[in-house]
């Protein structure tokens, strides 16, 4: 696919890898509409961005801004839904990880009211992480919900095609959605990078030029992209 002259809506796009990608969009010639419960977070954006607010576990929001937007070539999804439960599952708070399931709903809303406006030749890009398929400790939860994404995927590109539907399965990457800040943050990036074939955290645009890859390649639908310094092979 051609990106210029395209349109795309983007889910989480105003933050990290969303971020990245709205802005990568842009510089290649798209219209991009940036969605997010809090598009005040974005700062400046690029010349060809809007911006509409929505939470993406609401389905009637979800549908409302699709359907506003429309028609679109490109939708991709980066939202989390919400917090994410860390820890071992045998002491998890079952509120906790029954709430990491947030991102799949998001998600399953995005895809499920967002398909009926894409053309034949229309492509959507998921945003999981390394956990579906290496599960480091602590990060069950996280990792559940990441493999439940790319099980679903798969599944449905069957349903779509010529649509095509994909997933980029970002590593350690170096995001806000990381509340640390200065030394706490760097040394907390070389511990949990320190076994990875490429030692440090990764960042938002290098997963973001996996995503536009995802968007221009025509040969490639319901697979996984890693862009994971190594993880998987740690």
């Amino acid at each position: 696919m051609d990106i210029k002259g395209k349109k795309a809506v983007v889910f989480g796009g105003t933050s990290g890898i969303g971020l990245a990608v709205t802005q990568q969009l842009a510089a290649r010639g798209a219209t991009v509409v940036a969605v997010s419960r809090d598009p005040s977070k974005a700062g400046e954006l690029p010349a060809g961005v809007t911006t509409m607010a929505c939470d993406v576990l609401d389905r009637d929001a979800v549908a409302g801004v699709l359907a506003a937007c429309a028609p679109y070539d490109i939708l991709v999804s980066s939202a989390t839904g919400g917090d994410r439960a860390i820890g071992r599952f045998t002491e998890m708070d079952m509120d906790g990880f029954q709430g990491s399931f947030r991102k799949v709903w998001g998600y399953a809303n995005v895809v499920r009211y967002g398909t009926q406006h894409l053309p034949e030749d229309g492509t959507i890009v998921l945003v999981s992480g390394s956990p579906a398929r290496r599960i480091k400790p602590g990060m069950i939860a996280v990792g559940a919900a990441g493999a439940a994404i790319e099980s679903m995927v798969r599944s449905i590109a069957q349903e779509i095609t010529p649509r095509r539907i994909n997933v980029v399965a970002p590593g350690v990457i170096d995001t806000p959605m990381n509340p640390l800040q200065g030394e706490a943050r760097a040394k907390a990036y070389a511990a949990n990078t320190a076994n990875h074939l490429i030692p440090r955290a990764g960042t938002a645009e290098e997963c973001a030029r996996a995503v536009l890859f995802l968007v221009e390649n025509e040969f490639v639908t319901g697979t996984t992209v890693d862009v994971d310094g190594g993880w998987l092979l740690a």
